[in-house]
């Protein structure tokens, strides 16, 4: 298939950031409700992917709607200026390097269920300012991934995108927007092996696909 534009997700597909995430949201944690239970790494790979509400839903569950809303923003809160402080490399390999070559052939796009300001984070920390054409996020629009993927496709005229993400809301949201699903089988998360287009084992793969 011939492509004209690639949309990826982001945790479990560009980075794994759940070690240093896990450390940040427990600071929020302590600091604002301590009889909370701590997450780990392990937990958060089981989270990443669903929109904040509902993460905060799974993981704060003895809260009130208000209270779980104040504490996952302040995870939020910790967790961006974490990321921001961090230097160690943690994205996937040659993730910087692919996404580079491929948007010298055709754009390329970020859609994520995660809150504001996390993509910007991304595209900072992964020096990606130059590559990434548009993007779109839950925490920007309130709407889930296949909506928002459907607004990526609307703003950019595609005619024939394809996806990339590591998990099965990934692979749903696709199915919702009617456009190929590649698997990053090296993410997070399992997806129904007979129904998407590609899998990929790391992400230096894409290029054997899209170009």
């Amino acid at each position: 298939m011939k492509f004209d534009g690639l949309i990826l997700d982001v945790d479990g597909t560009i980075w794994n950031t759940t070690s240093i995430v896990a450390k940040a949201w427990n600071i929020a944690i302590e600091k604002n409700f301590p009889s909370v239970k701590r997450v780990t790494a392990e937990i958060l790979k089981d989270q990443f992917g669903k929109t904040m509400d509902v993460i905060a839903d799974n993981l704060f569950p003895e809260l009130s709607r208000e209270q779980k809303d104040y504490l996952i923003q302040c995870c939020a809160d910790e967790e961006q200026k974490a990321l921001l402080e961090n230097e160690e490399d943690i994205a996937y390999p040659s993730a910087r390097k692919t996404i580079e070559e491929i948007s010298k052939k055709i754009p390329v796009f970020i859609v994520s269920n995660c809150q504001s300001g996390y993509i910007e984070v991304v595209i900072e920390k992964n020096r990606l300012e130059n590559f990434i054409s548009d993007f779109e996020c839950f925490g920007n629009t309130g709407l889930e991934k296949s909506e928002n993927i459907n607004l990526v496709i609307r703003r950019n005229n595609l005619k024939s995108p394809v996806y990339v993400g590591d998990t099965q809301g990934d692979f749903e949201a696709c199915e919702q927007s009617k456009i190929p699903f590649i698997w990053a089988s090296y993410g997070f998360g399992k997806v129904d092996q007979n129904r998407y287009f590609k899998t990929i084992s790391n992400f230096g793969e894409l290029k054997n696909i899209i170009l």
